[in-house]
């Protein structure tokens, strides 16, 4: 699975304007729902955020990967973010979130949503990667940072 085939540049934002975990979640779903992805967008906030109580998807270096299974898409879908301020996240090394992958996916098709996930934190291991995310200036650009890193690994 790549995670450019989940993605398009209109579901990208690489101004993020939301100061909370909440409202930056509330912005990428937003994306989601203009796609015609997600077609009830307070449920798929209320599963995510239900989520997040659980524990903060804030994994550390600067990035979170909210996520969730939810009835309200049809497949697994995505969408990302930048926050170049950076969010208060509470995220496991206490830093601030610069990068934001939400990911939703079909209820009972967990596979497909944990592969999403392990693809994701592959390439954020990558060194340098998620601070070329932050670079990016256009949803374009970042979609061609994705792109580039998921070719060199093929």
């Amino acid at each position: 699975m790549k995670i450019s085939d989940l993605l398009n540049e209109r579901q990208i934002t690489t101004r993020l304007a939301g100061a909370t975990k909440e409202d930056v979640i509330r912005e990428l779903i937003d994306l989601l729902v203009k796609e015609k992805l997600v077609v009830d967008a307070r449920m798929a906030l209320k599963t995510i955020m239900d989520r997040e109580r659980q524990q903060s998807t804030g994994i550390g270096r600067g990035l979170a990967i909210p996520h969730g299974k939810s009835g309200t898409v049809k497949h697994i879908c995505a969408a990302m973010g930048i926050s170049q301020n950076g969010i208060d996240y509470d995220s496991l090394d206490g830093e601030p979130v610069h990068v934001v992958f939400l990911l939703l996916a079909e209820e009972g098709k967990p596979g497909e949503h944990v592969m999403a996930l392990a693809q994701i934190a592959t390439l954020c291991k990558v060194p340098g990667f998620i601070d070329r995310l932050v670079a990016s200036k256009t949803p374009k650009e970042l979609y061609g940072v994705i792109v580039a890193e998921e070719e060199k690994e093929a």
